[in-house]
């Protein structure tokens, strides 16, 4: 494969984006623990919320490994570049390679993110039919 400088630039305003939902996942994640836990001291340890912030608890984890996955691909693109710019191009297939599976693990958190988060609503679903 010839790999040119402009190649691993395509990367930029994806995983830039991508950095972005992920932040925007955490804050709603944080939001949502604040006000779990408000319940949570009204209610008088209400076990449900338990339940649900043991929930949020996994998801900051898998937010927090998706962002560092995705900071981590972001920098190996950069090192890519700059090792492209060097013109060491074995060193640099090698690390766009592991910068493009460092997004691929940050892709495959963030599904499985979703996943919990959609099955945590589909609870509240069915709490709320109940």
């Amino acid at each position: 494969m010839n790999l040119e400088i402009s190649t691993p630039a395509l990367l930029f305003p994806a995983i830039t984006l991508l950095l972005l939902a992920y932040t925007n996942r955490f804050l709603a994640v944080a939001t949502l623990i604040r006000s779990l836990y408000k319940r949570y001291e009204e209610s008088g340890h209400d076990s449900i919320i338990k339940g649900q912030i043991k929930n949020l608890r996994l998801r900051l984890f898998l937010i927090r490994n998706m962002q560092a996955f995705g900071i981590l691909s972001f920098l190996l693109t950069v090192l890519c570049m700059f090792l492209l710019f060097q013109e060491s191009l074995d060193i640099a297939s090698y690390t766009f390679g592991a910068s493009l599976i460092s997004l691929l693990i940050s892709l495959i958190l963030s599904l499985i993110e979703i996943q919990i988060s959609t099955k945590a609503l589909d609870l509240e679903l069915k709490n709320m039919e109940a």
